[in-house]
């Protein structure tokens, strides 16, 4: 059963390192602000995702190392900020294009 979930969140930290570079060079791309924003944002919220999915990971292949606990914590705080910050901009970039606003 451990072995399902190490395999999991392996395939979610992969998929989520390949999303957030796909929204990486999307939001370059992007002409317009508030496009490239809400990318960005997406971006944001799939590293959060990859930060939160490698302190699990780690939490399962590796065992009671005081330095490991202090790293799974804080790889699962910054993934927790990361997943909060990106959730807040795309809400408000996406309130402000729903709106059809530039000002952000």
């Amino acid at each position: 059963m451990i072995l399902v979930i190490k395999y999991l969140l392996f395939i979610l930290v992969v998929l989520f390192v390949l999303g957030s570079a796909w929204y990486s060079v999307l939001s370059r791309r992007e002409p317009d602000p508030l496009e490239k924003g809400r990318k960005r944002a997406v971006m944001n919220i799939l590293l959060g995702g990859m930060l939160i999915a490698l302190a699990l990971m780690s939490m399962f292949l590796f065992r009671g190392s005081s330095i490991n606990i202090v790293v799974e914590a804080l790889f699962l705080l910054l993934g927790l900020f990361n997943l909060f910050s990106g959730l807040r901009s795309h809400g408000v970039y996406s309130r402000s294009k729903a709106r059809g606003g530039s000002n952000v």
